[in-house]
């Protein structure tokens, strides 16, 4: 099994007017930051917010011109819902998405509104791709699978056609990875087109069945998938992106969770740029340096920007958390009044700005007159941080840090 050129070329022809070429921009940022030179694919500014159209709009395209569909069906929780549902428009064929019945509303809404017929059924993807399946059977339409699949693989695969176009002296491309559609066509293009240039896999450390199978070089699923990043958590990938990923790809990475969520806010800070935990992995991967970009040109395909207002502010505390920007910490006082005013001096000289405070009375090893006292502050930075907790012990404050 194969993924000729000829077919991401015919792809891209395709897609032509359905899709945004989207932009490949260097980040004096990043690139200061790593020493390397750091271009970012905004695929979070795609029609629909992500890479997801290009598979499915390909894929429908494809079978409207050889008569083989009448209506479509696609399972996701997302990305691949909104893709489906567009592409179908477009050609003007009725869509049916099936949906976990915990998918947040704003992605239920936005599917609906590119006018598809919306299932909520079941508590996880697996249950809505098995609904999908049997929806796909009952009313005589074709099921789109959001990753194995060589069309919806030659799609995705129009990115790494872009990117040569923009940029023919990148040396490493970052690609994430979940059922592994988008990482298996562009790695199939772009080694078709230059070998030289690296193609890399980012996953999440909670969702690595990618990483396993590209390190055992064997396809391997995992009977667990717990991440922030949604869009790529997959217990059981593709076999036929497995096979191509295997063939193609460089390397397959992980990021940790805290990575990511401080990738997002440097991506907001940095960029003003609104990245889903999915797309923000390939960032993730060049700041914590789990892949050396020194002296490179490396481009981070950002996938999407689908993320729920609603979970945005857990991602920046975990973000400021991961940068030293937030401390938090327990000492204990005296249970009398003024204690906590003396210690909340002794954190405003240090220029801490308080953002939470607790206090814990109940603890068996207090003595009577005593309390815990559990305070988060706001700070500069690590070091910032070190001299707060600094200040606190030099006037007498034995510090927990938690």
């Amino acid at each position: 099994m194969d993924l000729p050129l000829s077919e991401i070329e015919l792809a891209a022809k395709r897609l032509k007017n359905t899709i945004h070429k989207t932009k490949l921009e260097k980040s004096a940022t990043f690139s200061d930051m790593t020493g390397g030179e750091i271009y970012l694919k905004y695929e979070n500014q795609q029609k629909t917010g992500s890479f997801k159209i290009r598979g499915a709009s390909n894929k429908i395209a494809a079978l409207v011109e050889r008569g083989e569909i009448k209506a479509a069906v696609a399972s996701s929780a997302g990305n691949h819902a909104q893709g489906t549902a567009y592409a179908s428009k477009v050609h003007g064929i009725p869509a049916i998405i099936c949906m976990p019945k915990s998918t947040p509303i704003a992605k239920v809404e936005a599917t609906k509104g590119y006018g598809a017929q919306v299932v909520l059924y079941g508590d996880c993807y697996d249950d809505a791709y098995n609904k999908a399946l049997d929806v796909a059977e009952k009313e005589n339409a074709t099921f789109i699978h959001p990753y194995d699949d060589l069309e919806v693989m030659a799609g995705q695969g129009t990115i790494g056609i872009e990117i040569l176009e923009a940029l023919p002296t990148v040396d490493t491309i970052l690609v994430p990875a979940g059922g592994g559609g988008l990482l298996a066509g562009i790695a199939a293009c772009i080694k078709q087109i230059n070998p030289r240039v690296k193609v890399i896999g980012v996953q999440a450390e909670g969702a690595p069945a990618i990483a396993k199978s590209f390190a055992e070089k064997k396809y391997v699923s995992t009977d667990y998938s717990r991440t922030i990043a949604d869009g790529i958590s997959v217990k059981r990938p593709g076999k036929k992106t497995i096979e191509l990923i295997n063939k193609y790809a460089d390397d397959v990475v992980t990021v940790t969770e805290a990575e990511i969520s401080e990738a997002i806010l440097y991506l907001i800070e940095r960029t003003k740029q609104v990245v889903e935990p999915a797309g923000a992995t390939t960032l993730a991967a060049v700041l914590s340096g789990k892949v050396d970009v020194k002296d490179q040109k490396t481009v981070c395909v950002l996938s999407g920007g689908n993320i729920d207002v609603s979970f945005i502010t857990r991602i920046i505390e975990l973000g400021l958390s991961s940068r030293g920007r937030k401390i938090k910490f327990r000492a204990v006082l005296l249970d009398i009044p003024g204690s906590l005013e003396h210690l909340s001096r002794v954190l405003s000289d240090a220029n801490a700005n308080i953002i939470m405070v607790q206090y814990d009375r109940m603890s068996k090893d207090l003595d009577p007159n005593e309390a815990i006292i559990h305070i988060a502050c706001e700070v500069g930075g690590i070091e910032h941080g070190k001299k707060v907790i600094k200040a606190l012990e030099k006037s007498g404050y034995s510090i927990t840090l938690e």
